[in-house]
């Protein structure tokens, strides 16, 4: 009788790109063993926007307690941990730093292999967490605060990028409307919110950039700023009727996009990934109107988390795509 070895293989994840601090251990690039993410929302929402500086501080405040939370939930040993894979860039480069050096240390003083990753292509690998593995070719729309990115992927580290964003991503639009409605930050959960049940009765733009897989937001996010500055927005009825007006057209806009180039290169799947995926309008709008299957994670993943970082290193550890001790941060990190 053949005796056959199955090999388990856990990756510790930390991700520091931006205003999360997280770590999570995940099984074999699929199963969530523990994902612990601290939030600076609270910290933030007083300036209406992200301090970097801030950020950076709240990051070595909590970065190992979030480490040994995420180590603790599994159980698991050092022992356990084939590698520790951490987020590279893009992002704040003060973050960046806390969480990359804190691997570093990690990886150095247990003597395991250490993985750098791209945050986004760390968003896309949280469609591996959602229980249904994704069917290859396939096309990912990547969309955050920072990111609006079309990208076809062929198989694990096979990426081309199709288009992105000329001006505002996706999440910066959201995260501008809402001042500009005086609806708080951050801004795509509070448009979001104010827009449920609303019909979108205002007319605004959609720039389509024909012949390109392109976004741009910049000119919708004008035609708000002068719908309100033009006329009475007092009443909260219209306050929330133009959020609902201003949410479609970002996700027109976006969905249409992405399932005309999906149609136009026969993927067989189109997976959503980003913070902004976690929005029901514009999940809603792609279960009703792709006839290519779509993938979406649930909206817990789509925000910036570990568990998405581990499942991307599983894969990278798998292609033997191992980085040194010497890996430094790449703020402006492209993609594709």
């Amino acid at each position: 009788m053949t005796c056959v070895i199955i090999s388990i293989v856990k990756i510790l994840g930390i991700e520091t790109s931006c205003d999360e601090t997280a770590a999570a251990v995940v099984e074999d690039g699929a199963s969530i063993l523990s994902n612990v993410v601290a939030s600076q929302v609270d910290i933030h929402s007083r300036y209406g926007g992200i301090v970097p500086e801030v950020a950076s501080r709240q990051h070595l405040i909590t970065a190992l307690p979030v480490v040994e939370s995420a180590m603790a939930e599994t159980e698991a040993t050092w022992q356990d941990i084939a590698a520790i894979a951490v987020t590279m860039g893009p992002g704040l480069a003060g973050s960046l730093l806390v969480g990359v050096n804190i691997a570093k240390a990690v990886a150095l003083a247990q003597g395991l292999p250490l993985i750098g990753i791209n945050h986004l292509e760390g968003h896309i690998y949280a469609n591996w967490l959602s229980g249904d593995e994704p069917v290859f070719p396939c096309l990912c729309l990547i969309v955050s605060g920072g990111h609006s990115d079309l990208v076809m992927m062929k198989g694990h580290g096979q990426f081309q990028r199709l288009g992105r964003t000329r001006d505002d991503a996706a999440g910066e639009a959201f995260d501008k409307a809402a001042r500009i409605l005086g609806l708080g930050y951050p801004g795509g959960p509070a448009i979001e919110a104010t827009a449920k049940d609303r019909v979108p009765s205002f007319a605004l733009p959609r720039a389509w950039l024909k012949g390109s897989d392109d976004f741009s937001f910049s000119g919708l996010k004008t035609a708000l700023l002068h719908l309100v500055r033009d006329n009475d927005f007092s009443d909260s009825s219209r306050v929330a009727e133009a959020a609902a007006s201003f949410q479609q057209a970002v996700v027109d806009v976006l969905a249409t996009k992405a399932i005309q180039a999906a149609e136009r290169l026969g993927v067989k799947q189109i997976l959503l990934a980003g913070g902004v995926a976690a929005n029901k309008a514009l999940r809603d709008y792609f279960i009703s109107n792709s006839p290519v299957p779509v993938l979406i994670p649930p909206p817990g993943l789509c925000t910036d988390n570990a568990a998405m970082i581990a499942a991307c290193g599983y894969y990278h550890y798998q292609l033997g795509k191992i980085d040194g001790y010497d890996i430094d941060v790449i703020p402006s990190l492209s993609f594709g």
